[in-house]
């Protein structure tokens, strides 16, 4: 379909990430001239899918939460086709087709020979405290993805922002804030805590709200597309087709200046650019600007992908979390930018069928890692010892790995090929008032009002939802400023 309007702007958007692909079906959608350029021969960014002995696994992020903002950014979508004549149009939800599986919990979690599932079940020593943090913190849904699809600084979002921070008082970060709840026992606030790393950042350096994020996940639901989560991208980039965007794969930028984006084939003029790339990469990109090397980098992984030869015990959950025995070690490590001696693991485990067309069972084993860009191999001391640890939590005689009758390793020697420095997942990393959602970079600078970002590493945290919600936001306030212009 192809639609165009008087005063359409020609806007070109690095990268198809889901950032890049979401923005992209926002302004096709509002009838602009769009066209996105990809680097890499599929869409997806992060998000890829792989085949290993003939079975299909996806990488990257490996479950949707706040289904609500996927929702929204449909709804957003048509409300723009009709503004702009395309009311006869099927829906955005009928052009997508994604249908989201509810997994039975938020997953499995092991600490120090402690076990417990999420939402705690009765009889465990810590369900009692997990009532009471879920009674407090778990009717914060509707809030957090309003502050992920609209602007902080927005009036329309004060009540938002009321209804989060109020329960946090002067206690702003997620450790002081946890800290001071000395009800809470150990192993579960560390559990709680844990999950600062979806931002890639120790909870020292991630604002309190992220402390809410495991209350409003057990009670909200967490999601697996059927057919596995890289059916986002892909409905993704069916929507952004559909709306008239034009997007150009294995075709990697080679320079961007105002009004103009160069690549090997061809080069493209542009009245607005849209970035979905690490920050770091596009400052090195734009011509005149001088090489941006951040300090400091948030984590990045090291994932084994495989195919198994038996199933695993009955009771393996779907999503398991195996932390390390010192979380502050290993926050002080990935910091330093150190291969740490213990780290926080998912396992993501599927049966034949379950989700995954699939003949036989696959598992991912993913290793929280520093962003050194170096690749690992399952030889790596590191890799081996944390196999070796993660199989025997989850209850394993031997390494997982040799259950595997193929692999493939993605580590951040991979990632920093995807447009992330030195395989940083969330780019570099921000002060505590700079983060979440008042992140920065900002959306766009006064002095590039021609540059507009998107991303992981613009809107890090919370996953699919953040990257989603952060690119709604975004295209809101680029097509207020296109109006006004």
């Amino acid at each position: 379909m192809t639609r165009s309007l008087a005063g359409a702007q020609r806007i070109v958007i690095l990268g198809a990430g889901l950032g890049g692909l979401a923005a992209a079906a926002l302004l096709a959608s509002a009838g602009h001239d769009v066209t996105v350029l990809e680097g890499q021969a599929t869409v997806g960014g992060k998000s890829r899918r792989i085949h290993v002995n003939g079975q299909r696994i996806d990488t990257g992020p490996s479950l949707v939460t706040f289904p609500q903002i996927w929702q929204e950014l449909l709804r957003r979508c048509d409300v723009l086709a009709r503004a702009t004549g395309a009311a006869q149009a099927p829906d955005a939800e009928a052009v997508t087709s994604l249908t989201l599986k509810r997994l039975p919990e938020v997953g499995r979690y092991f600490f120090r020979g402690e076990e417990a599932t999420l939402p705690v079940p009765e009889g465990h020593p810590w369900r009692a405290a997990w009532v009471r943090f879920e009674r407090e913190h778990g009717g914060l849904g509707a809030s957090m993805a309003a502050l992920l699809t609209a602007d902080p600084a927005d009036p329309k979002s004060l009540p938002a922002v009321r209804d989060v921070f109020r329960i946090y008082g002067a206690r702003l970060t997620t450790r002081r804030f946890l800290d001071g709840l000395s009800w809470m026992p150990e192993g579960l606030r560390e559990v709680i805590a844990i999950h600062t790393l979806n931002a890639g950042v120790s909870p020292q350096q991630t604002l309190a709200l992220y402390a809410s994020m495991p209350a409003v996940m057990a009670r909200d639901g967490v999601f697996v597309p059927e057919g596995g989560v890289y059916e986002v991208p892909l409905a993704l980039d069916r929507l952004a087709r559909h709306a008239g965007a034009r997007i150009h794969t294995g075709e990697p930028v080679l320079s961007v200046s105002p009004g103009l984006v160069r690549t090997a084939m061809a080069e493209y003029r542009a009245d607005v650019v849209v970035s979905g790339v690490d920050s770091g990469v596009l400052e090195n990109l734009i011509d005149g600007a001088a090489p941006l090397k951040p300090t400091a980098l948030s984590c990045s992984g090291v994932a084994i992908y495989g195919v198994l030869t038996e199933l695993l015990p009955e009771a393996t959950a779907t999503h398991s979390v195996v932390l390390p025995d010192d979380p502050a070690s290993l926050h002080r490590s990935l910091e330093a930018g150190a291969t740490p001696d213990q780290t926080m693991a998912f396992v993501n485990y599927y049966r034949p069928h379950e989700v995954y067309p699939n003949e036989q069972a696959t598992v991912a084993v993913l290793l929280t890692a520093p962003a050194d860009g170096r690749d690992y191999t399952l030889d790596d001391g590191f890799v081996r010892r944390e196999v070796e640890r993660v199989s025997t939590a989850v209850g394993l005689s031997r390494p997982i790995t040799e259950l595997m009758s193929g692999y493939e390793i993605l580590d951040p020697g991979y990632f920093s090929t995807w447009g992330s420095t030195g395989g940083a997942l969330y780019g570099a990393t921000r002060p505590l008032w700079k983060s979440g959602p008042f992140h920065r970079p900002g959306y766009s600078s006064r002095n590039r009002p021609w540059l507009w970002r998107v991303g992981a590493s613009v809107h890090p945290g919370g996953g699919i939802p953040a990257v989603l919600g952060g690119a709604m936001t975004s295209v809101e306030k680029l097509l207020r400023s296109l109006e006004t212009s």
